[in-house]
């Protein structure tokens, strides 16, 4: 089945810490938009910035919050392998349907390197694991043939999120893995391939704009599943005009703040440092964009 899971930001006051009033309210938006889930702690959650018991809290308020009205899944990510597993397994703990690992960034790895990554932490942590590729952070690729490897390694791979602008490579992935590992779920990274990724065999999206409409991305899901290309693809028009929240700030997760504090969802739009605030320039742009979607 189908899903398009949120790539959910992390609320902070303006001291940067974790505000937990507006991250409850953003749970429960998404909650009753009926959004299939949340990815805790991703890009998009600025887990980048987050030391190890922070992200633990903020882990376990979203657990306890959401209480499995929708699925959670746990950004692991960590540059330190150890720190990757504590926080996994903590996780899993907490009951998260899943843990999502990105491998670390600033030298780009070699393929042996990224391997000894997920082999020092993919089978400490005892539930289903996603690899996570964003090469334009990471500065190197998790390939179509690494990732079988892995996966014929470790049974707790359950799948790949895929944050690449050409679709080409989520198609070769798709390709390599699905005739030998049918069950595994691979997902595209940006909002606009949710339908691409479907029709290609895919498992859907993990994407950051729901964070806004929850509900939209939801009807586009049940679009799809009904067969209603025509509504599927007059929506798909509206994301891909959306998608010009990736354009106007980088990283995005300021656009999307700055949209969310807006319509009332998050009391500030403060992202954590080094992440600076919208330009007013930005500000201004971002208020057309919102006019001109109705948000």
């Amino acid at each position: 089945m189908a899903e398009f899971l949120t790539a959910v930001v992390t609320a902070f006051d303006g001291g940067g810490n974790p505000d937990w009033e507006s991250n409850r309210r953003l749970y429960e938006s998404l909650i009753a938009g009926g959004s299939d889930g949340v990815v805790l702690l991703g890009s998009t959650g600025e887990f980048f910035s987050l030391d190890l018991e922070t992200a633990k809290a903020v882990t376990r308020f979203a657990l306890q919050t959401i209480a499995h009205r929708m699925k959670v899944y746990v950004g692991a990510g960590r540059t330190i392998p150890a720190e990757a597993v504590e926080l996994g397994r903590y996780a899993m703990e907490q009951e998260a349907d899943g843990v999502v690992l990105v491998s670390p960034d600033y030298f780009p790895l070699s393929d042996a390197s990224a391997m000894a990554y997920f082999d020092a932490t993919v089978p400490q942590i005892p539930g289903p694991v996603y690899l996570y590729n964003f090469p334009a952070c990471t500065g190197y690729d998790l390939t179509p043939q690494m990732t079988l490897a892995l996966r014929r390694k470790y049974a707790n791979i359950a799948g790949y999120k895929d944050t690449v602008p050409n679709f080409g490579h989520t198609r070769a992935l798709l390709e390599a893995i699905l005739p030998e590992f049918p069950e595994f779920q691979v997902f595209s990274g940006f909002d606009e391939f949710f339908l691409h990724n479907l029709m290609s065999g895919g498992a859907g999206c993990i994407g950051g704009l729901p964070n806004l409409d929850p509900a939209l991305f939801a009807r586009w899901k049940r679009e799809a599943e009904a067969g209603d290309w025509n509504a599927a693809v007059a929506t798909q028009r509206t994301v891909n005009h959306m998608m010009a929240f990736f354009d106007i700030c980088s990283p995005f997760v300021t656009a999307v703040k700055y949209a969310m504090h807006r319509k009332g969802i998050l009391d500030h739009a403060d992202c954590r440092a080094p992440i600076a605030p919208a330009t007013p320039e930005q500000a201004a742009k971002l208020d057309a964009l919102m006019d001109a979607l109705g948000l």
